[in-house]
């Protein structure tokens, strides 16, 4: 029964992705738009045939670790470090605008304080994964315009990492045991600093030497093997071990690869592989749309699109002029991040084990 839910999924979902991704890719549109909408399509939410959403999630995630993996191969620490400065200061300033918007449209709604600001964050958020499959499809990922957007989400990223981890440190407490946010963020930057000089100094040594061991055997198959299980071995233990996300641990995993003999065949081998498992993503991602509560709250609707299609949009553009890289750029840039992605709802997940969407439901 579980073989034939898992197939029923596998076959439903990649065929509808083939035939809408087909017909938006004629239609000029990203194959994207097509992907999400055949989540829409074979999701809960549409009459009709309903995949099973938790092996989809399960799929979605090993996509999502092959993506950042992918994306690390080709975003060298030279590249990092170079738009560091727009990197940090956009991430943080857009991200605080974003936030305060977002606090403020909910508690215009009437929401709690908790619920406000931390819709304000999930709104924040971009995709890593959603702009570096833009990026690639566009060969616009090793341009100016994809190293800074790259570079702003990574730092992004490492933000929402450090919020996912002090939300459930502070509110899960009880009140009269006090929680030291500094400290609480200081041990998570701390974990992924560690994470980030495992992964350089030890992986850095090991990691080439186990490519060329496996490479002078001259298979293919144990290559492509390997790259896989350097992949998500990285990434599994980055979370296990540090409780940093999974993403993370598998761009770190490519950008150590990336740097040896064996980054071509490494990305050429991984291809097919990482786009089958990117399309069940964008599926997944699909599966989680209710058209009805969309319609339900309409004001709010049109709110959350201002929100991130015009406010986070016009405060990139903005910081990234100050920054003098030029208005092409920037548009670009801004335009690049106007959207937002998979911390975006596990962000709202969090929130909502911790209860404070309860009374927002219920307005």
């Amino acid at each position: 029964m579980v073989e034939s839910a898992l197939l029923l999924t596998l076959t439903a979902s990649l065929a509808t992705a083939w035939a809408l991704g087909f017909v938006t890719q004629r239609l000029g549109l990203s194959p994207i738009v097509g992907y999400l909408l055949a989540g829409l399509i074979v999701g809960p939410y549409t009459p009709g045939f309903v995949a099973d959403r938790e092996l989809a999630k399960e799929f979605a995630e090993v996509g999502v670790i092959l993506l950042m993996f992918g994306v690390g191969l080709h975003f060298h620490v030279k590249d990092l470090l170079a738009v560091r400065n727009i990197a940090v200061t956009g991430a943080f300033c857009q991200s605080a605008i974003a936030t305060f918007l977002g606090a403020l449209a909910g508690r215009t709604f009437g929401w709690s304080w908790e619920a406000s600001i931390l819709f304000g964050l999930a709104l924040s958020v971009a995709s890593t994964v959603m702009l570096t499959r833009v990026l690639t499809d566009n060969s616009d990922l090793q341009t100016a315009t994809g190293r800074i957007a790259i570079g702003w989400l990574v730092v992004e990223d490492i933000f929402t990492v450090v919020v996912l981890v002090e939300l459930p440190a502070v509110f899960s407490q009880p009140l009269q045991k006090p929680v030291s946010l500094i400290g609480v963020a200081a041990l998570t930057l701390a974990k992924l600093v560690v994470v980030a000089v495992f992964a350089f100094v030890i992986g850095g040594r090991l990691i080439p030497r186990i490519l060329n061991g496996v490479a002078s055997i001259r298979s293919r198959e144990l290559f492509t093997l390997t790259v896989l299980v350097l992949a998500l071995g990285i990434a599994v233990g980055s979370s296990l071990a540090f409780g940093v996300s999974m993403a993370l641990g598998a761009f770190l995993a490519g950008m150590i690869v990336g740097q040896s003999e064996f980054s071509f065949r490494a990305a050429s081998d991984a291809l097919p592989m990482r786009d089958a498992f990117a399309v069940l993503f964008f599926v997944s991602v699909g599966m989680l749309l209710d058209p009805k509560a969309l319609m339900d709250a309409p004001v709010l609707l049109l709110a959350t699109l201002g929100i991130v299609v015009l406010a986070k949009p016009v405060a990139a553009f903005i910081i990234v002029i100050l920054f003098g890289r030029g208005s092409k750029i920037a548009l670009a840039v801004a335009i690049s991040l106007a959207q937002i992605g998979e911390f975006s709802l596990i962000l709202a997940t969090v929130g909502d084990e911790l209860r404070f969407f309860r009374q927002a439901r219920t307005i």
